[in-house]
């Protein structure tokens, strides 16, 4: 019963085939081709570090010497980067809650023979959570010169000189103050993103450039490789915000004690 269903079905697919779908097939064709073309030259372009990571979205790494005719990938990346290291700059030097030594990092000296690291010219070490003392008793003549950066440097702080030492008391931070660098913080990071959005657009406006001679294909792999370094250094730029906002509103309990 089944073998005479099937025989009579066979004449009516041939009919179908020949009569209601030759504008489908050829459609269908070149869908396949096009996709056939962009997966040929996805594998081209990538490095073989891309292979294999299929997981979740797709992720594009372009093989950057291939492409260098058209955008030097690897300088846009080092822009984009030196936006994040400047974003980790201001965290240091501006929202600072003096709580290491590192506090002390951003701090210029000014002295006759140049300009100096405050770290360089004198040991920093954190006595308790209230009291940092510097010893310069490998740079005694500079010690007037470091008092005078400290002082100068915004971070609200008196330091005394008792011989080659250098006191310097830390005052309470109120909460409103941790609350207030949070939100600069946050600003901070937002500048920064809309630096990083500047690198992007000038890179696409170089790519665009060579739409006339490029295949479409290759003009949409460049950008979403340029789009992806923007969403990899905006989630370290969260990352970063994140880490900084909790350093900056958590309690300092070693002070409480």
């Amino acid at each position: 019963m089944a073998l005479k269903c099937v025989g009579r079905l066979c004449p009516v697919m041939q009919q179908l085939r020949r009569t209601a779908t030759p504008c489908l097939w050829k459609t269908s064709l070149v869908v396949l081709q096009q996709d056939h073309h962009t997966t040929l030259l996805s594998r081209h372009l990538a490095t073989k570090s891309s292979k294999g990571k299929t997981k979740g979205q797709a992720r594009v790494n372009l093989n950057t010497d291939l492409v260098k005719d058209i955008i030097d990938l690897k300088d846009v990346e080092g822009d984009m980067r030196n936006v994040l290291d400047s974003l980790k700059e201001d965290f240091n030097k501006n929202l600072s809650i003096r709580t290491s030594p590192g506090a002390f990092d951003h701090i210029i000296v000014k002295t006759k023979d140049g300009k100096f690291q405050l770290s360089h010219l004198g040991q920093i070490t954190l006595k308790s959570p209230r009291l940092f003392v510097i010893n310069m008793a490998s740079f005694p003549e500079c010690a007037n010169a470091v008092m005078d950066a400290i002082r100068e440097s915004q971070m609200n702080l008196n330091p005394e000189l008792q011989g080659t030492l250098i006191h310097v008391p830390v005052p309470m931070i109120s909460r409103e103050h941790r609350e207030n660098l949070a939100k600069l913080a946050k600003q901070l990071t937002n500048k920064a993103k809309d630096s990083l959005r500047k690198v992007r657009s000038g890179a696409l406006q170089e790519v665009k450039k060579f739409k006339a001679s490029v295949s479409e294909d290759t003009i949409k792999l460049i950008e979403k490789q340029i789009q992806q370094m923007v969403d990899d250094l905006s989630a370290e730029m969260d990352k970063q915000l994140a880490s900084k906002t909790k350093e900056l509103l958590e309690p300092d309990r070693s002070a409480q004690k």
